[in-house]
């Protein structure tokens, strides 16, 4: 069963949500045959590199409301974050561009290790308050999670995966898919936002019936 997730490394729902997807995987009587994929999706493509500005006054300004509210609303993550085993530190975090990491994690998935980068890339983002758009720090990242240091710096320096990361997004548009994380099961079930378990692990069950279902001989 395959199972493709959306998600950007700038997202503090998508590390929650990732957490949440790993406690039903593993909860998942199949899920040894469960191949998880994930997709490229930026959230804003034309950010820069680097950004000086705090975590609540950019999020203040992109949903138009008072620092109050914005505050408000990083503390229901950081609450969120702490029930799925997240540290959340919006104090640090001010996240960059993430093309760079996306593409090094169309490499991580050609060498097994995508899953293990995912969750490095989204702590050293929300908990380390790392420059993810930095290569020298993606560098790091990829050795810590088994890709060779060399072979990352290259494909970094390079255009490699680029046209990977533009079809994952061009993929997401044609499915309407405008927030992340987002769930995509078997091509056929989907699901949005960092849902719950016990909700997750429902339609991991749904989508293995339906697919044993479809295989079944006709008699």
């Amino acid at each position: 069963m395959k199972v493709e997730i959306w998600s950007d490394v700038a997202c503090p729902w998508c590390y929650i949500g990732k957490r949440r997807f790993d406690v039903a995987l593993s909860r998942f009587e199949h899920h040894e045959a469960v191949d998880v994929r994930w997709r490229s999706f930026e959230l804003d493509p034309s950010a820069p590199a680097r950004r000086d500005e705090p975590y609540l006054d950019r999020l203040a300004a992109k949903y138009r409301m008072s620092l109050a509210e914005a505050d408000a609303m990083i503390d229901r993550m950081i609450e969120a974050g702490a029930q799925n085993g997240v540290v959340l530190r919006f104090d640090k975090a001010k996240p960059g561009n993430t093309f760079d990491a996306h593409r090094l994690l169309h490499l991580a998935a050609e060498h097994g290790v995508q899953h293990d980068l995912k969750e490095r890339l989204l702590k050293a983002t929300f908990t380390r308050g790392a420059e993810i758009a930095d290569r020298d720090v993606l560098v790091a990242l990829a050795l810590d999670a088994g890709l060779d240091a060399e072979e990352a710096r290259r494909v970094l320096e390079s255009d490699a995966f680029a046209a990977e990361v533009r079809a994952d997004q061009v993929r997401a548009a044609e499915l309407d898919i405008r927030s992340v994380p987002y769930f995509v099961i078997n091509g056929r079930f989907g699901l949005s936002g960092a849902q719950p378990p016990d909700v997750l692990l429902e339609v991991l069950s749904e989508a293995w019936a339906a697919e044993s279902a479809a295989q079944a001989p006709s008699s």
